[in-house]
């Protein structure tokens, strides 16, 4: 699976938004955890790439990803 099927089909795996997908996170959450400091490691940085795109309105392109994903299923 490459880094962006991944980021569009990635759930957060705790606190208030648990289970949501990563790209369905509202943007003030994001930006939350920007100043307050993302988790460490791969979680970490997927947040912060998740923050990236949603600033520069890119949402959309990961949205036939997770698509198809679920259709493998």
């Amino acid at each position: 699976m490459d880094d962006l099927t991944e980021l569009a089909n990635t759930r957060m795996p705790f606190g208030r938004f648990k289970d949501r997908y990563l790209v369905d996170l509202p943007e003030e959450y994001l930006v939350w955890f920007s100043r307050q400091g993302f988790p460490e490691g791969k979680l970490g940085r997927m947040l912060a790439a998740m923050l990236e795109i949603k600033i520069n309105g890119l949402e959309r392109l990961l949205a036939p990803l997770r698509r198809r994903s679920e259709e493998r299923k």
